[in-house]
């Protein structure tokens, strides 16, 4: 009986396999630029930035805060103009000390590490990073082009 079950259960899941349609939106080419598996996904690193150990509260030189923070800004703007950042953003107030995210088009966390060495923010202790491997749709890229064009205004 459980031979038979098992033997029942390969069935089952080779019809559904079977049953899955080709795309007929498939574009081959695109799909290898941007990295893509036969499910249109890929690997990229999420970065979860938190708040550091360095204090941004009184007593602190503001003017080295508002440079730090500059050069943070400076390095989101130069990372998505390398294609290296997708997705980035800061995180509305929670109890967690979480400030933002990165998603990065990279696929190890040690190249995610490299390219947070240009972020002063986080450099100088202001903002403290974590690395996670994440997999999400390889088409993340190409939204910031149309994103290019419904921002009014410009950082």
């Amino acid at each position: 009986m459980k031979k038979l079950l098992f033997f029942l259960a390969i069935a089952i899941f080779s019809i559904q396999m079977d049953a899955q349609t080709a795309n007929p939106d498939y574009d081959p080419e695109l799909a290898k630029k941007l990295g893509a598996n036969d499910y249109g996904m890929k690997s990229y690193i999420l970065v979860i930035l938190k708040s550091g150990t360095a204090s941004t509260g009184d007593g602190i030189d503001k003017k080295a805060v508002q440079e730090a923070f500059a050069g943070h800004m400076d390095n989101i703007q130069k990372l998505a103009a390398e294609g290296k950042l997708v997705v980035a953003g800061p995180i509305g107030k929670n109890d967690s000390s979480y400030r933002g995210i990165f998603i990065l088009n990279v696929s190890t966390v040690e190249e995610a590490k490299e390219l947070m060495k240009g972020d002063t923010a986080i450099m100088q202790n202001y903002l403290a990073a974590e690395y996670l491997p994440w997999f999400g749709s390889a088409a993340l890229p190409v939204y910031l082009e149309t994103h290019k064009k419904i921002e009014k205004t410009k950082p």
